[in-house]
């Protein structure tokens, strides 16, 4: 193959992976505002093709189950695009971690659970519903793999805490990570914001307060 038609090649794959990624993205839009809008039963893989005017084979080819679209969807809400960046990479995370100051790093956090909690807040009380509703086992396992994820993410916290400023005297770590995991819960956020009417300002600096209080 010449040098010509090699390049030639490479334009056309990366425009098929660009269609298949502009097609991939209309179907977790779609996929999102039906499950915002009709909740998780009722919205069905046809429902989502239909609306992304693909056939209901493409979508399962792309996503496999509704609870992995579902998961799909999740995933973009939570970091709030489709680049293929994990939330661990991002710049509000890689400030916190360079952050010296102890208390400064936990109020960074609890901005940035702030953020996540915005973003994903509406699908998450959707999709937990669901869960908790039984009867579909991917279901329950997508709200037992978004708990294993907050857990990664506090025990992240807390070893970058300790291995830079130490915990409060008598805490042990795993208490701490334990600590991190309930209060950044989707849960204690629905409670606070939605159901007591607080502020997302109020939320932020109680939760950036309570995280210092519980773990310096």
């Amino acid at each position: 193959m010449d040098e010509q038609a090699r390049a030639r090649r490479a334009y056309d794959n990366r425009g098929r992976a660009e269609q298949a990624r502009r097609g991939r993205r209309q179907i977790l839009g779609v996929a999102h505002d039906l499950l915002l809008a009709q909740g998780y039963r009722a919205t069905t893989m046809a429902d989502v093709a239909r609306g992304a005017g693909v056939s209901v084979e493409t979508v399962y080819k792309a996503f496999g189950t509704k609870a992995a679209l579902a998961k799909a969807v999740y995933d973009v809400a939570l970091v709030g695009d489709d680049e293929p960046v994990p939330l661990a990479e991002r710049p509000e995370i890689q400030a916190m971690i360079a952050d010296p100051d102890p208390a400064s790093k936990l109020r960074r956090y609890a901005a940035l659970a702030r953020a996540l909690a915005e973003r994903t807040g509406p699908l998450t009380g959707v999709l937990l519903a669901g869960a908790r509703s039984g009867g579909d086992p991917d279901l329950e396992a997508f709200a037992a793999t978004i708990d294993g994820e907050r857990l990664i993410g506090a025990t992240g916290v807390v070893r970058n805490l300790t291995a830079t400023a130490g915990l409060r005297p008598g805490l042990d770590p795993d208490q701490a990570r334990d600590l991190v995991w309930a209060l950044i819960s989707p849960d204690l956020h629905r409670m606070l914001v939605v159901e007591r009417g607080w502020s997302s300002d109020a939320y932020e600096r109680w939760l950036g307060e309570a995280l210092v209080a519980s773990l310096l």
